[in-house]
């Protein structure tokens, strides 16, 4: 079997056989993401997926598993962002029915802010960056709505105080 290889420098080498294959491994001048070509392939491969070389490879004590083509994984959903959409959507919703939404908001901030850390550290692998940020700004907003609230509570109470007194 002849292999041509596209070493280091750019250029075409080959065809050359599996003694001299295994030669310039030993000399280090392929590695095992060197790109060939197997005499009869319909395309390139990498050197060190090609099962009579993979063992060739110093420190490689396992052949490298091929990828699929096309085939990727998909980050996975950030459970802190489902968290924080979830305490967001609660908070807005206790907002309007019990008037009690401040624990939720505030979990709401915290759970989206660690899922954005999270997820920037390392955004191939965790997905749902959106999640995060709508669960931040629903509990940002609720959290201001039930301040707003306890002020125009507070202004009117202060004015009917004041009503009070003036009346005594």
């Amino acid at each position: 079997m002849n292999y041509t290889v596209i070493g280091n420098d750019g250029r075409t080498y080959g065809p050359a056989g599996a003694k001299q294959i295994r030669q310039w491994i030993a000399q280090a001048r392929v590695e095992s993401r060197t790109p060939v070509f197997m005499e009869g392939a319909a395309d390139w491969t990498f050197l060190g997926l090609l099962p009579e070389f993979a063992n060739d490879f110093p420190g490689t004590p396992q052949p490298i598993a091929p990828l699929k083509p096309g085939v990727m994984q998909a980050p996975r959903t950030n459970s802190f962002a489902v968290a924080g959409l979830v305490c967001g959507i609660l908070s807005w919703l206790s907002c309007f029915c019990c008037c009690c939404c401040v624990p939720f908001n505030l979990l709401g901030l915290v759970f989206s802010i660690i899922a954005l850390v999270q997820i920037g550290g390392d955004p191939h692998r965790q997905g749902g960056r959106g999640l995060a940020i709508a669960g931040l700004v629903l509990s940002a907003t609720s959290l201001l709505w039930s301040f707003g609230l306890t002020l125009l509570s507070l202004a009117a109470n202060q004015t009917q105080a004041i009503v009070n007194l003036g009346q005594n």
